[in-house]
């Protein structure tokens, strides 16, 4: 039973909110009430989350003499000896299989985008993550892959292509964070643990980040004006200060209160961001559903 429990807090359920992105265009394409696109949906969420799950169980089996050094990473079952080897790579292999053929199943086109997300990982791992910019870029590509699967399950037809112009600027936004909180964790140990980090200051990253939220907001604004399937009184404008306020939120307290959290982690801490995303989730499904 502890086995288990550890295999569990392997694979990351908490990561699995990432993979929510699936459903983008089941929601935005108009089809969240029917039944048949909804159900595919769902069940691709399932498969990417089965594949993500593989993918952090495989970066700790490979990681796992860095993460011993790591002050958190340490506490992960595999490093703390709490997992055994050989069923984790059994896991691995088990999600990889298992997801890859049910990809299959429910269309050949999202099996190969499931591939590609599965390439990218081990791009990332074993080259990019080391890449100063590129491994920003690379994490981003993977939210970018999980919209475009859920296009493919749902067989979207008014899906705007401004949503990936706002998931990859939203993303990058997530991993600027995530190196942010990183660097102030770690200090001057940061590139004994992630070597990328030794390219990247507070300063700059804080840069970044404001550049790349701007972009996150007007590519968004952009959307609610040019995107064909939306109400024609242009309602969706109303949801842009949603959007600006979960960007200002995370800024303020990652720079006036210290908070190292990552921006999605701080979704399971942060009332206000809590609040914020289900009132933008609410006027979003008003707006797309409700408004003639």
């Amino acid at each position: 039973m502890g086995q288990l429990k550890s295999l569990v807090k392997t694979l990351r359920p908490k990561q699995w909110t990432k993979n929510v992105f699936v459903l983008a265009a089941l929601v935005f394409d108009g089809k969240l009430l029917q039944p048949v696109y909804l159900g595919r949906a769902l069940v691709g969420m399932a498969l990417f989350c089965a594949l993500s799950g593989a993918v952090y169980t495989l970066n700790d089996l490979l990681d796992v003499k860095k993460d011993r050094r790591h002050p958190t990473k340490r506490l992960r079952p595999i490093a703390a000896g709490q997992l055994s080897l050989s069923l984790a790579w059994g896991a691995t292999g088990l999600l990889t299989a298992l997801s890859m053929g049910l990809g299959y199943w429910l269309s050949p086109s999202f099996a190969l985008i499931l591939g590609g997300y599965a390439l990218l990982q081990l791009l990332y791992f074993f080259v990019l993550k080391n890449q100063v910019l590129l491994d920003v870029f690379s994490i981003a590509a993977g939210f970018v892959l999980r919209v475009g699967a859920g296009v493919v399950v749902v067989d979207a037809l008014r899906f705007s292509p401004w949503l990936y112009v706002c998931t990859t600027f939203l993303a990058l936004f997530l991993a600027l964070g995530k190196r942010r909180g990183e660097l102030v964790v770690l200090a001057e140990e940061a590139g004994q643990h992630r070597l990328v980090l030794d390219d990247y200051t507070v300063s700059f990253l804080d840069q970044a980040i404001t550049l790349v939220s701007a972009c996150t907001v007007l590519a968004y604004a952009l959307y609610t004006i040019l995107a064909p399937n939306l109400p024609a009184n242009h309602l969706m404008l109303l949801t842009i200060p949603f959007v600006m306020y979960g960007l200002l939120r995370y800024m303020y307290l990652a720079t006036v209160h210290g908070c190292t959290a990552a921006p999605d982690e701080l979704l399971f801490s942060d009332r206000p961001l809590q609040v914020d995303l289900l009132l933008w989730g609410g006027a979003v499904l008003w707006i797309l559903y409700s408004v003639p």
